[in-house]
């Protein structure tokens, strides 16, 4: 298995803020972790508010610490508001229920680790962050 790397995360950073420019987004900010749910990078567009990377990281961080994608995280959450609740106490709050996490796999389709975006409508910030994936030779896994 191929191991996320920061050029890897920068990249996605760098395309996926770029991507929201070029799209007219409000300002994003984007996170990428690793599969241990560390910060390898996080990039904010100016403009962009200061709780936004504390959102992207939790978006990530739910993907990747419940591997399961943020749509199905907010499917889940919408069906059983009390497990959602509890996990988000168990994770510090470290977790977000609304698309903008998506996995980052390898060509493979291991998953190498995740990433959230914060800043416009959530469907926006997914797209961005798929964008970004994308632009690092990666796979983007959304579940939609």
């Amino acid at each position: 298995m191929s191991a996320l790397t920061y050029s890897h995360a920068s990249t996605i950073v760098a395309a996926a803020l770029d991507h929201g420019r070029q799209a007219g987004y409000k300002p994003l900010t984007v996170a990428v972790l690793d599969t241990g749910g560390h910060l390898v990078a996080l990039g904010r567009a100016d403009g962009s508010g200061f709780l936004r990377p504390d959102v992207a990281i939790a978006k990530a961080h739910g993907v990747i610490g419940l591997m399961m994608d943020s749509r199905a995280i907010a499917a889940r959450a919408a069906d059983s508001p009390e497990f959602f609740t509890s996990v988000a106490a168990l994770a510090g709050g470290k977790v977000f229920s609304v698309p903008g996490g998506v996995f980052v796999c390898n060509a493979e389709g291991e998953v190498i680790g995740a990433a959230g975006a914060s800043g416009d409508a959530s469907t926006a910030d997914e797209e961005a962050v798929v964008a970004g994936i994308e632009a690092a030779g990666l796979v983007a896994r959304t579940g939609a």
